[in-house]
Formats: C-alpha cells, structure tokens, sequence
C-alpha cells in the first residue's frame, strides 16, 4: 500500500515507517519542520514538512491524493497542560484535527484509516462507573476523536483506532519522555510510587500493530495493545536497575497520594491552567491494575510479544546521557 504518516517523525511514526518499509509499502510523511536528525528516513520515504493544520483542504486533499492508507499520529497527549478550561484545547488538537483529516482522506480516496490513541480509551469502556470522560477532559477527548473520525470517514473510510499504553523505546534525535522519571529512578534517593501498575509495550510492537492494522483491521474496529503486565514497584525498579541502582520501591499510601494531587490542582488554578487528567480524579485509575491481555488484538493485528527489558535499557541509557550545554542536546 501506499501509506501517508501524520506526525511521521515521532518516537511511533519513525518505527511505523521502518516496519512499514520492511513490509514493502510506501511510505510518505507529513511532519512538523524541522526533522529531528539528519537521515532519519531513506531516500525512498517522501518527506512533507508543513504544520498540517495550517494546510488549506485543497492542499491536504493534493498530499493525500493516491495515498491507500492514513496513519494519525499527530494528537497531543496528557503532558500538555493547557489554559483553563483545558476540554476545548484537546477537542481541538485530537477530536477536531482527527475528524477533519478523515473527511479529506475520504474525498482523496484513501481506503483505510489508523489512529494512535490512548488506552484509556479501553478502560473508559471498562470501568464506566469511574466515568473516566466527565472527569478528564483529556480522556474525552480520546474517546470523541474515534467517533468523531468514524463519522467523518462515513462508510468509504475503514477507521481503526489502536489504543496504546506506555511505550518504551528510543529514536535518533528525541529525548524519550521518560527523562524525569529515569532521573528520579537512577537518583541516591528512595523511590516512593502509589500502588497499582499498567500494561507497557515497545515502540517495535506498536510499528507492528500499526501495520497489522493497516493490512487486517477491521473497519470501526477498536484495539486495546497489551505487553508486559507490571506493577509499579516492579516497573521503576527495573528502571533503577537499568540505571545502576538496584533500590526497592516503596508504596505510597492513596491518602498521602490524593494529598499531593489536591496541592497540584489548587497550583493549577491559581496559574490559570488545568490539566487533562483530573489529579485528584486520576488516582482512581493510577492506582488501578491497568492490565490489558495482549491477546483482545494481537491475533488479529499479529505483534510480537517480548523486548520490553531491551527496550527498557535503551530508554534509561539514552535518557541519561549528558547534554551538552553548547550544542542544547
């Protein structure tokens, strides 16, 4: 297939393009300049530096033109921190920006149409009394994107969303967002988590879950992808040990932890900002099991199990690394 990636030099659209590459699609990128590293891509990747929300719909529809395929990997994630209220922000970037892309990609006559979003998404299904939507502003904005593409794809379009957990990896010239948290882990002080864990995969099985998607997925279908299984205290002392020390993690009571998210929220009002995880709210989920069994997708998308040390070791050893104050990386 000829495949068009949205946010394609990103930790997950470089290691699509690599996989979909060694599949023997096309690969073409829409991406925010300036490119990460020089030679990221080979030759035979078509590269397209523009903001494409900055594009004219005529503009778009010329990129998409021939294109068989659409991966959507320019959302914005629960980083972000925007003014208050904080619902319109996300609306904007992951529910409006998503659905006006697959309306172009329809009238291009693009077939079929992937969305990397955010598990969630999943939980927000499974666990309906935390009402996860009413409390996050960024969790609502996960779910209105799918339903908002389908929308927009009408009948002609395949959407497909796959909804991802933490990912571990790394690519030529992006810091791994982990820093803080590999700092943290790798400092002389003790490690304090709450209770609860999550699902983690790597950025190689979220490439093949990607092209899986692309060449099996259903139309309208929704993937949770599911990994290695880890309690916190597990998870942060696999990065300590990755970083040379081997430390025990201590939990931390959910009093003490709701404590400190009432602090934050009353800093984000008086700054004026709101996050897209309620903090207070979040606990409820951050210290859940937030388990999902790899199996609910991987028979029908086909990725690989395993290489989440390995990918745990290149994410510590690259987020270690001393800038260099002169060059800024």
């Amino acid at each position: 297939m000829k495949v068009m990636l949205i946010g394609g030099t990103g930790l997950l659209g470089y290691h699509a393009a690599r996989e979909l590459l060694k599949r023997e699609h096309a690969v073409s990128i829409i991406a925010l300049p300036p490119l990460p590293a020089e030679g990221l891509f080979p030759q035979q990747v078509t590269i397209h530096l523009h903001d494409m929300n900055q594009l004219m719909d005529a503009e778009l529809v010329e990129l998409l033109c021939g294109q068989d395929a659409v991966i959507f990997a320019a959302g914005v994630d629960d980083r972000v921190t925007p003014k208050a209220p904080a619902f319109p922000f996300f609306y904007r970037h992951n529910v409006a920006a998503t659905a006006r892309v697959a309306q172009i990609s329809r009238q291009a006559g693009v077939r079929r149409f992937v969305i990397l979003g955010s598990y969630f998404a999943y939980f927000h299904r499974l666990w309906p009394h935390l009402e996860l939507t009413r409390h996050h502003p960024y969790i609502r904005s996960r779910v209105e994107q799918g339903a908002a593409a389908r929308e927009a794809g009408g009948g002609e379009l395949a959407v497909m969303t796959l909804e991802l957990p933490y990912i571990f990896g790394v690519m030529p010239g992006r810091m791994p967002l982990w820093k803080p948290l590999v700092e943290y882990a790798a400092s002389v002080f003790p490690l304090f988590y709450p209770k609860g864990g999550t699902t983690c995969v790597t950025v190689q099985q979220v490439a093949q879950a990607i092209s899986g998607a692309l060449e099996n997925g259903a139309p309208g279908a929704y993937y949770p992808i599911g990994g290695e299984n880890l309690p916190w205290t597990d998870l942060l002392a696999r990065i300590a040990r990755y970083a040379g020390r081997d430390k025990r993690v201590i939990t931390l009571p959910n009093w003490l932890v709701t404590a400190g998210a009432a602090m934050l929220k009353a800093l984000h009002k008086l700054q004026g900002i709101e996050s897209g995880l309620d903090p207070i709210q979040f606990i409820k989920l951050q210290t859940a099991e937030t388990f999902i069994d790899p199996e609910l997708s991987r028979s029908v998308l086909g990725y690989e199990l395993g290489g989440l040390d390995e990918a745990l070791q290149d994410t510590v050893k690259v987020c270690l690394i001393k800038q260099d104050p002169a060059r800024g990386s």
